[in-house]
């Protein structure tokens, strides 16, 4: 490790020395040999190089993938079989969740504590899934004594899973499990700012049983592993969970496959806080709703429309608790904000910021903690008074930023809040009844949350709408993404065909 590390820095032990992918049941370095380094957010400077995967690394990983899925067991077996198997996945995921969140938090720049959070809830989606197959009806239609119609599903082949680097592990068990669960068998492309969390899946599902071949990972840049794996022929289903513009690529991409395509992508969601409501819980909610996960969250609530009777208390008091959160080491238990990701996004965060000054008034934050003197550390930053022109309202900026707006009526604030691009989630702030349920069903948004931050049942459908995404996964709607549903007619009294051509 370079001479540049803090004494406060937490380095993980036992960090292994190189990353490679892993094909068929085995560990493999990328056919051509090249690599990418992979850096620690908290001093940039690399820790380790992973192997950098290339077309000829998506075609192993998907013919070994093919090969599973049409020789192997895995989507032949009964669903309480492969239940099985993920429930002592989501035991051994419980199991190693301390060292989970100190790979994840050193790799990514995140507070340990959210790690932790984060790894817990990979567990759980995996046991979700293994209930919900067992559990799993399907539908039947039947006119009496004429037919019987009923819906078979099959799983569909192998399924391209790429991932995003903000709560990296979390989000790979979100797509792997119900993947897994409906019988498919998957390549997996994670994010390459943070591989570390997702070389530990190999071991966790050898041990688990997952036969040989159906899980397979290639490590490497979007433009090559990714652009690969959407582009290959033998993979009709792509979930992705990224940027808004990474997913138009991918969409026209994937065009002239015809795949099945799920897409998560960006967001700029509001938090819209009404007079009426509890200024004590929204101010906690919305402090966290945006300043958690470092700010490097899809739905977070990044525009604050705020009621002018109550604005101006609003501001002052959200701006003093934005200047107590505590920026810090990501392995302090006390940390509330971390390192960012990537040199490369914190620039990217920065220059919003500098663009926020002069746009609009600044009132917490917006610069570089004095205590950090290197590393992707940002102080959490609050603008007020923002336009809905300014860029820092209509552009996602993905870290601890935010913009607080007035409005004076109901209308307004649906104007302001359905004025961008996006539409993945909205947060909504009012003790009116009637107005909560109106304005939610109004505002343009694939999620909505009533006098509550992001607590989210996972039987309900996950996605935006607009540039925030295509499609929905979570609950039941994984399990119509991972499959194919094929209708079943059975005539069951005289058949009544129509004649032609009986008459010579």
């Amino acid at each position: 490790m370079a001479d540049s590390v803090s004494p406060q820095h937490h380095v993980p032990a036992d960090l292994p020395d190189r990353i490679r992918h892993y094909i068929d049941g085995a560990f493999v370095d990328s056919v051509d040999g090249a690599t990418f380094d992979v850096l620690d957010p908290v001093t940039n400077d690399t820790y380790v190089q992973a192997a950098a995967g290339k077309k000829a690394d998506i075609d192993r990983a998907v013919a070994a993938a093919r090969k599973a899925f049409t020789e192997g067991p895995w989507p032949k077996m009964l669903p309480r079989e492969r239940s099985r198997v993920l429930n002592r996945i989501a035991d051994l995921v419980e199991s190693r969740d301390a060292r989970l969140a100190e790979l994840e938090s050193f790799d990514s720049g995140l507070p340990i504590t959210q790690a932790l959070g984060q790894a817990r809830r990979a567990a759980e989606n995996f046991r979700f899934f293994a209930d919900l197959i067992v559990a799993q009806a399907d539908d039947t239609y039947k006119v009496p004594g004429r037919q019987i119609n009923y819906v078979n599903r099959k799983p569909i082949g192998v399924a391209g899973l790429i991932t995003p680097w903000n709560t990296p592990f979390m989000l790979e068990s979100w797509k792997l499990a119900p993947a897994l669960a409906t019988g498919n068998t998957v390549v997996l492309k994670p994010a390459e700012f943070t591989p570390l969390s997702a070389s530990l899946w190999s071991g966790i599902f050898e041990e688990a049983g997952l036969p040989q071949g159906v899980f397979n990972l290639v490590n490497g840049l979007g433009e090559d592993a990714g652009d690969a794996l959407v582009k290959h022929p033998d993979v009709p289903l792509i979930s992705f969970t990224g940027e808004s513009r990474t997913g138009q690529i991918i969409f026209g991409n994937a065009a002239p496959y015809l795949k099945g395509l799920s897409m998560e992508l960006g967001g700029k969601s509001p938090a819209v806080v009404f007079a009426d409501a509890d200024l004590d819980a929204a101010i906690d909610a919305t402090v966290f709703g945006v300043f958690s996960l470092n700010g490097e969250r899809c739905t977070a609530g990044s525009r604050i429309l705020v009621q002018r009777e109550v604005y101006d208390e609003f501001v002052e008091r959200y701006a003093a608790q934005a200047e107590r959160v505590k920026v810090g080491y990501p392995h302090d238990p006390a940390t509330e904000v971390g390192a960012l990701v990537h040199p490369e996004h914190y620039d990217k965060v920065v220059s919003y910021i500098e663009i926020g000054k002069g746009e609009a008034r600044l009132v917490a934050g917006g610069d570089h903690p004095a205590d950090f003197p290197a590393g992707n550390f940002v102080r959490p930053t609050v603008f007020a008074d923002v336009k809905p022109d300014a860029r820092i309202f209509q552009e996602e900026i993905f870290g601890p930023v935010v913009a607080i707006t007035p409005f004076d009526t109901d209308e307004e604030a649906l104007e302001l809040a359905n004025g961008v691009k996006y539409g993945l989630a909205a947060y909504i702030w009012t003790n009116d009844l009637k107005r909560a349920h109106n304005f939610s069903q109004a505002v343009e948004a694939g999620m909505v949350w009533l006098n509550s931050n992001n607590v989210r049942d996972l039987r309900t459908p996950f996605g935006g709408v607009k540039a925030s995404g295509l499609g929905h996964e979570g609950g039941y709607r994984s399990i119509d993404f991972y499959t194919d549903q094929q209708a079943v007619h059975i005539t069951l009294g005289k058949v009544h065909n129509p004649t032609f051509g009986k008459s010579a």
